[in-house]
């Protein structure tokens, strides 16, 4: 085999191996169609952690064959807990939040997606992974289901809709997400918990549920993600974020997939309320907080609402 005939065989390989991390080929929107949001919000990892790292090769896949952002922030003070960046990316602010106390020491006013959505009269639902019941306000015993990571009973004007909107997450082949999966009927805004011991952040109850535990969950979910009828039906935005990096850098890993985002990188500058501002745009919502003066990236990984 010459070399040209080597290079074209070997570039056939690699659009394989892309073509089968993508997804099932989904139909592309025209222009303003993206109608839904999914929100996915992993833990703790900076982006050299995740991005390239032989831990997480699912997650790089995806990152390569739909879109990556390469200077995402996490943009509230280094040293600050998980608690503040849920807050922030759902609201536009961390309410001055730098703990990971529960609801009762944290009961917030401020708007967010979630109200926003309420007031609109539009769906949205919490999946969140072994939801010990619905709007829980407290970890569960086995520290498996952690509260600070679903922001939602936070926020003191969601009390009624909590209860309906904050459902248990499921299996990838049974359960609340699977079955909206199926007959394509995401709400307008999916907001993603994995359990601890599958957001790469780890816990005590499962010791090894770190990054290659995380990534293995990502494989698990995300083609059935892809394959769903909203996702096919070019009506859903999926991003996959972290909460922060580490103790001294907070530059995250965030992927975007959509039927129109193949193979971008971009190098412009984002931060937690980039993904807020994007996702209001998607849903045409008004931005919040610091939603309003953020990059999108509508624009950079071809959504453009």
């Amino acid at each position: 085999m010459n070399s040209i005939s080597w290079r074209r065989f070997a570039g056939a390989i690699v659009a394989l191996v892309s073509l089968a991390v993508a997804g099932p080929a989904a139909a592309a929107p025209g222009r303003g169609a993206y109608t839904k949001v999914m929100l996915i919000v992993e833990e703790n990892r900076t982006y050299g952690e995740i991005i390239g790292s032989r831990d997480a090769p699912y997650a790089t896949a995806l990152a390569r064959a739909h879109g990556t952002a390469t200077r995402m922030t996490a943009n509230y003070p280094v040293g600050c807990p998980s608690l503040a960046a849920y807050i922030l990316i759902t609201s536009g602010t961390t309410a001055g939040i730098c703990d990971d106390k529960g609801p009762r020491h944290h009961r917030l006013t401020v708007p967010s997606v979630f109200a926003q959505l309420d007031a609109a009269h539009r769906p949205w639902r919490n999946y969140a992974e072994d939801l010990p019941a619905p709007c829980a306000r407290r970890n569960s015993n086995d520290g498996i289901f952690l509260v600070r990571h679903t922001a939602v009973p936070y926020y003191t004007n969601l009390a009624r809709t909590c209860r309906t909107s904050q459902v248990d997450l499921g299996t990838p082949t049974s359960g609340i997400l699977h079955d909206d999966l199926s007959a394509g009927r995401l709400p307008a805004f999916s907001f993603v918990t994995p359990n601890a011991c599958n957001d790469m952040h780890g816990a005590p109850a499962c010791p090894n549920g770190h990054i290659a535990a995380g990534d293995r969950w990502l494989k698990a979910w995300m083609p059935r993600i892809l394959a769903g009828a909203d996702y096919q039906a070019g009506r859903l935005v999926v991003i996959i974020t972290w909460d922060e990096g580490s103790i001294t850098s907070n530059h995250i890993p965030t992927l975007v997939l959509s039927p129109t985002t193949r193979g971008i990188v971009t190098r412009q500058p984002h931060d937690h309320c980039s993904t807020l501002r994007t996702m209001q745009e998607i849903l045409r919502l008004a931005p919040l907080g610091c939603a309003r003066s953020a990059r999108t990236m509508t624009t950079d990984f071809t959504l453009v609402p």
